[in-house]
């Protein structure tokens, strides 16, 4: 990295904004789930309510952004993957089209609560990362092993 690459800021978490930042994005997130059909996919992955989801995603976001370790806390070493094999138990698997709704969801939030486009960039790098880690379809993990 170069001098002028570093962020303004300390932690991704300052750079966001903090806490009020954080739970804007996870709410518009959320909210765009269950509104835009784009996401139907994902919103199916998620049971009849998301304020679970919501709460835990907010959680986890404020520690895996620098800020206060909210998550592990309550629950421990997140452990993402783990945490989400059962909805592939229960019928729902994460796939590719899971994964790119919850990439373009989470990048059309950022954008719509102004986060801003330098972090915004090196996050959706980053969440590419974690969420294609997540993808627990038998059919296309057996394909990559």
């Amino acid at each position: 990295m170069q001098i002028q690459d570093k962020p303004p800021v300390d932690s991704p978490f300052e750079w966001i904004g903090g806490e009020p930042a954080v739970q804007a994005l996870v709410d518009r997130f959320y909210d765009l789930m269950d509104l835009e059909p784009a996401y139907a996919r994902l919103r199916a992955v998620h049971g009849n309510t998301l304020d679970n989801a919501r709460q835990r995603l907010f959680w986890f976001l404020c520690g895996w952004l620098g800020g206060p370790q909210h998550y592990t806390d309550r629950f421990g070493h997140p452990m993402l993957r783990a945490r989400h094999l059962p909805q592939s138990i229960g019928g729902h698997t994460i796939g590719l089209a899971e994964r790119d709704q919850w990439l373009a969801c989470m990048d059309q939030a950022m954008g719509e609560t102004g986060v801003d486009e330098a972090l915004r960039a090196r996050l959706r790098d980053s969440f590419f990362k974690t969420a294609d880690w997540m993808v627990n379809d038998r059919q296309i993990v057996k394909k990559v092993l």
